[in-house]
């Protein structure tokens, strides 16, 4: 590799890993820094109320019965503690959020009594899962390309890529599913490669662990078996024998979760896709979403639309990026190559495609379509390898491919650069959260608050709980039912509160209520 580099390119091979180790070193950077200073916003309130190990009913009663409450009360329910142990948060998911697959909240649960109950703890777990993209990315390169460079160039489009780094910073799945995925598209071209049983028996092994990672998998393993089935020809030969045997054993270590999601079905908690969606609404969400790979400003739907125009040119060349290179992988490689790809980007990116543009749904976000990015990123790499090293491309080209390499990566720096300052960043869907900060620096500011709600105390409750200063009070009651107000606070404060919360509180204790915002009024003293 060394010559070939040296006669063919315009770095040596001692440089270029010399760069991949800078940049590596940058994306472990960008991947622990501020890590305890984001939004902890609702999905990871969700995630760690699994941890503790408690139901969202257990905690409904014993904080919602008006007492006044702390935040060592709120985070009782956030943090793993003697009463609830690991038994407790399996039984929970499989009742009361059987979609959310139990490995990943059962490995964190051990992490955080292991190493503290934080917020930085917390999330540092899926940070460092995030650290084995590297390793995996590079060894499915070595077994579907062949080639060490394609594999350096990988490891540097991950490294700093915004779309990786921002979910290797929350308390969800996608971290370690993004490397289940590496890790079974590794097994299973080393299986076929081999074709000896223990390399079947561990693509087995990841096919199940892939299975209660994330509920997605299903459809990137469904990919792969379409990736055997057309390299095999349709024929039953030895590798398609092997597979099915594997792929069947993977499934049914997944059967009883299988059961738990057909028995405990909860539709509520995908509700959010239900809304429609116009063709061009979903056509610019789409775009966005795979443009996120190598640039991400943090622009969400609630930001001005100049803004996002003003970003098109840029996203239209990101996105020809990926259809040239795309384009290139299949002219340029072998079918086990480009088919290989194709199925990784389409495994849940098609069906995704589907229910978006025919069924009108919005399901398809940039944490469900991972798969289609990790393939996106292989394309891109080999792309930029081949140019940069094929004996037909001139020398003054060369120079131009590595310039657009260069690019990328200075971009994908950039992008996390900015994320890595910002507490809202458009993955904490600011449109629904962007007032909460401003709440928590409001109320931290007075001497002896309180704080008033009968809303829902997860999500906004608990995220506030990791917002405000341990002064700070909670009185939580049902809906229809009011409060009894106890003196010694120097400021009380209602958040979120119904019409008859706020009705009543007028008329019991005589009060007038200052609108601070859309979600924070401040009782008064009527004069």
């Amino acid at each position: 590799m060394k010559n070939h580099l040296s006669r063919n390119w315009l770095i040596s091979q001692s440089g270029l890993r010399f760069l991949i180790i800078i940049l590596l070193v940058i994306g472990v950077f960008f991947r622990f820094v501020n890590i305890d200073k984001k939004l902890y916003w609702g999905d990871e309130v969700f995630s760690s109320l699994h941890i503790s190990g408690y139901m969202q009913s257990e905690m409904n009663k014993q904080l919602s019965n008006g007492r006044l409450i702390t935040i060592e009360d709120l985070h009782k329910y956030q943090y793993p503690n003697p009463e609830k142990n690991v038994t407790d948060t399996i039984k929970g998911i499989m009742l009361k959020d059987s979609q959310i697959l139990p490995l990943y909240i059962v490995m964190t649960r051990f992490w955080v009594e292991l190493f503290g109950s934080s917020v930085a703890v917390t999330r540092s777990f899926s940070a460092f899962i995030s650290l084995l993209t590297f390793p995996c990315i590079y060894w499915l390169c070595q077994e579907l390309f062949e080639s060490s460079l394609v594999g350096w160039i990988a490891i540097a489009l991950v490294a700093v890529s915004p779309i990786h780094v921002i979910y290797a910073q929350e308390v969800r799945a996608y971290s370690l599913w993004i490397v289940t995925i590496l890790i079974s598209s590794v097994a299973l071209l080393r299986a076929m490669r081999l074709k000896t049983k223990v390399s079947w028996c561990i693509y087995a092994a990841t096919l199940s662990l892939g299975f209660y990672t994330h509920l997605f998998f299903t459809l990137v393993a469904f990919g792969q078996g379409i990736y055997v089935i057309a390299i095999e020809r349709f024929r039953l030969s030895k590798t398609s024998i092997y597979y099915l045997i594997s792929s069947l054993a993977g499934f049914i270590s997944f059967v009883p979760w299988i059961w738990i999601i057909i028995t405990n079905p909860q539709p509520e908690t995908v509700s959010w896709a239900s809304a429609k969606q116009t063709f061009f609404a979903s056509a610019t969400r789409w775009a966005g979403i795979f443009s996120r790979t190598f640039l991400d400003l943090g622009i969400s739907p609630s930001d001005p639309g100049k803004i996002k125009i003003a970003l098109i040119p840029f996203i239209l060349i990101i996105l020809a990026l990926m259809i040239y290179s795309i384009y290139v992988l299949c002219r340029r490689t072998s079918k086990e190559v480009w088919l290989f790809v194709l199925t990784l980007i389409g495994s849940v990116g098609i069906p995704l495609l589907i229910v978006d543009f025919v069924f009108q749904k919005r399901y398809a976000t940039s944490r469900y379509t991972l798969p289609s990015v990790l393939g996106i990123q292989l394309a891109v790499a080999y792309l930029f390898s081949t140019k940069v090293t094929s004996i037909s491309t001139k020398v003054w080209q060369k120079k131009l491919w590595s310039l657009l390499a260069v690019i990328v990566i200075i971009v994908g720096i950039i992008s996390c650069t900015i994320s890595s300052q910002a507490q809202m960043w458009w993955n904490k869907v600011p449109e629904k959260n962007q007032l909460l900060p401003q709440i928590a620096q409001i109320v931290n500011q007075a001497n002896k608050p309180l704080l008033i709600s009968d809303a829902s105390i997860i999500p906004p409750i608990q995220i506030l709980g990791h917002l405000v200063d341990p002064k700070v009070r909670f009185q939580i009651v049902n809906e229809n039912q009011l409060p009894e107000i106890t003196n010694g606070f120097t400021d009380i404060f209602l958040f979120s509160p119904s019409d008859f919360l706020k009705a009543g509180i007028e008329k019991i204790y005589n009060s007038k209520l200052q609108q601070i915002n859309d979600l924070l009024w401040k009782i008064t003293k009527s004069t």
